[in-house]
């Protein structure tokens, strides 16, 4: 993505479009600074994050402390879930491959969870396994029986946490060292989401031979409607008022479906907490 050239572009339908930068200067205060620090991937995460916030996001505005306190609750959520996912797996099916990935992945939530710990202090909550109900209120009766549901909850949770981290990092501008922090966890939270999408789609039972490392609109990918939320809003294709379907990049037309993978949604903490509820105990 050309982000000079995506700029050039939102100007020829908004010319305001400096001014609402410019409304949110805290951001662009210290986009230069991070940016230097960020590798060149995560860079339109953090810019697209902007535009969004630019354009009229409306917030009631939540402290570090609360975003921290938020992300350690997710975090819980998954080291938990990868921790009792590694435990199982083997007999459930999953190839050696799988459940060293699967461990990588338990390992990064459990670094996750005390990394925010320890930033949070005596101030963090205790969270344990039974915290967490992973049969979603009795929705899921084979989470850990089965190797295709055990696959279909991780990549709800991953896109979820990917989701989630972009929705918080706007509350995080004033302090440059948790933003990057944060900025750090949502690529490896990407990186999850991408390899377990993988798996779905090359297990050797209950495949899902469709499903890609990105989301593609709201598709489910095979999911339960139960996680529907998850992907609710991935469809958008306008980024700052400007539609890029349609728009032509390489003498290529981008479809709705490219441009709607272009790009991760943000989601709000209410719509996050309505997605992790029914796993909760």
């Amino acid at each position: 993505m050309n982000i000079f050239n995506l700029i050039r572009e939102i100007e020829k339908v908004d010319p305001e479009v400096y001014e609402r930068l410019d409304s949110r200067r805290a951001i662009f205060k210290h986009f230069a600074g991070f940016g230097k620090k960020l590798t060149a991937a995560a860079v339109p995460l953090a810019f697209g994050s902007m535009l969004n916030k630019a354009y009229g996001q409306t917030s009631t505005g939540r402290s570090v402390t609360q975003v921290l306190e938020f992300a350690y609750l997710l975090e819980n959520l998954e080291a938990e879930f990868y921790k009792q996912a590694v435990t199982a797996a083997s007999s459930v099916g999953a190839p050696a491959i799988a459940v060293s990935a699967l461990t990588t992945i338990r390992d990064h939530e459990i670094a996750h969870v005390n990394f925010l710990k320890s930033a949070l202090g005596t101030s963090a909550p205790m969270y344990t396994a039974a915290s967490f109900d992973y049969s979603a209120k009795g929705n899921l009766t084979d989470t850990f029986t089965n190797y295709g549901t055990m696959l279909a909850v991780a990549q709800a949770f991953e896109d979820t946490g990917v989701r989630a981290y972009k929705g918080q990092a706007g509350y995080l501008v004033s302090n440059n060292e948790v933003l990057e922090a944060a900025l750090k966890i949502h690529s490896v939270e990407a990186r999850h989401a991408a390899h377990i999408r993988r798996m779905r789609r090359d297990a050797a039972t209950g495949a899902v031979p469709t499903n890609k490392p990105w989301i593609t609109g709201k598709d489910l990918g095979g999911l339960p409607a139960l996680v529907q939320p998850v992907y609710n809003g991935e469809e958008a294709t306008t980024q700052a008022n400007v539609n890029i379907a349609g728009m032509m990049s390489g003498g290529v037309t981008i479809s709705a479906a490219a441009a709607s993978e272009a790009f991760d949604e943000p989601l709000t903490t209410e719509e996050v907490t309505a997605i992790v509820t029914p796993f909760l105990a």
